[in-house]
């Protein structure tokens, strides 16, 4: 009985783990595409800027 329930936790846990892994590497690209579009900009508007 208690192997069952270890088990049981053991896979929630690790589906848990899993999704979480896949959102952060989700996020990571969405920065980084963002961060490269921003500086993309950025440098295409660099003649623009006087001071």
């Amino acid at each position: 009985m208690m192997g069952e329930k270890l088990y049981k936790v053991m896979t929630g846990s690790g589906a848990a783990s899993l999704i979480a892994g896949i959102l952060m590497i989700v996020a990571g690209l969405s920065a980084g595409v963002v961060a490269i579009v921003s500086g993309a900009k950025l440098l295409a508007a660099k003649n623009e800027i006087t001071f």
